[in-house]
């Protein structure tokens, strides 16, 4: 049965396998990985805790020029207005450099923050199993090991009725271009497809960042919706900026998404912010 098979991701106890190395970054991405590993050192100086990849750069899955470099960073405190725009520049000139990433993202966060309790089962996790050391302290060692079970379900993406107003005032804010709403369906796709996949990864029992994959695990339970999270799965990769997407992300699929994940996991305890 699904739910006592050990499925890939896992390991020979059934906690989640760290995903992603160094030694995994394709050669024509080991530059714009170095330059941000030296920057974010010349930035944040003594109050630089720890930096992390992660998604496709470190897993070694990049299509130059189309994949975007992800980046956490850890501070000594949280971080400020001065440390986002200062990020901001920096993330802006990796992405003007280096040709082969499409966009630099960098999330921020107090190293308190990751290590909570409030927070052990989602960014905790996600520094622990999701989250390249790069520079700095790994702060994967003083985290527990996690299992694909409802508690990291609900706590990883159980906010998505709390999401859902937010993207529609992203969408209403875009100009109108077929430029401007490429980046929000490819954001919003990925993130359904990954809600989609953490909704039935305790019934499934184990994990995986692969889109595709993630959609099709998705379809052994929901088979009425498989489609959609195909089709979504696909925009993840190669976005278009039809409207028509996007109103039915935020009308339809969205709605009906978080309304399953409250009814089988519950909501995501609240956050400060």
């Amino acid at each position: 049965m699904a739910d006592t098979v050990h499925r890939p991701g896992l390991d020979a106890q059934g906690h989640i396998r760290r995903e992603g190395s160094l030694a995994r970054v394709p050669p024509a991405f080991r530059p714009v990985v170095s330059a941000a590993r030296e920057r974010l050192a010349d930035t944040f100086g003594t109050r630089l805790n720890g930096a992390y990849l992660y998604g496709s750069v470190p897993r070694g899955t990049t299509h130059a020029g189309r994949s975007d470099l992800d980046l956490l960073v850890t501070l000594h405190g949280d971080p400020t207005a001065r440390d986002r725009n200062a990020t901001q520049g920096l993330e802006e000139r990796l992405d003007d450099e280096f040709p082969e990433v499409d966009g630099v993202g960098t999330l921020l966060y107090a190293r308190e923050r990751v290590l909570s309790g409030l927070e052990r089962h989602d960014l905790g996790w996600f520094v622990s199993c999701l989250c390249t050391p790069l520079s700095g302290e790994d702060l994967a060692a003083l985290l527990p090991r996690y299992r694909p079970d409802a508690l990291l379900a609900r706590e990883t993406n159980g906010d998505l009725a709390l999401l859902l107003p937010r993207w529609r005032e992203r969408i209403a804010a875009a100009d109108g271009t077929e430029e401007a709403r490429r980046p929000l369906v490819r954001f919003m796709s990925r993130h359904l497809v990954r809600t989609g996949f953490t909704l039935v990864m305790p019934r499934w029992n184990g994990w995986t960042s692969d889109l595709t994959e993630m959609a099709e695990v998705f379809g052994l339970y929901y088979p009425q919706r498989a489609a959609r999270m195909r089709a979504a799965a696909a925009l993840g990769r190669e976005p278009s900026g039809d409207p028509a997407v996007l109103a039915s992300y935020v009308d339809e699929l969205g709605p009906w998404l978080a309304g399953e994940y409250a009814r089988v996991h519950g909501v995501k305890a609240p956050r400060p912010d």
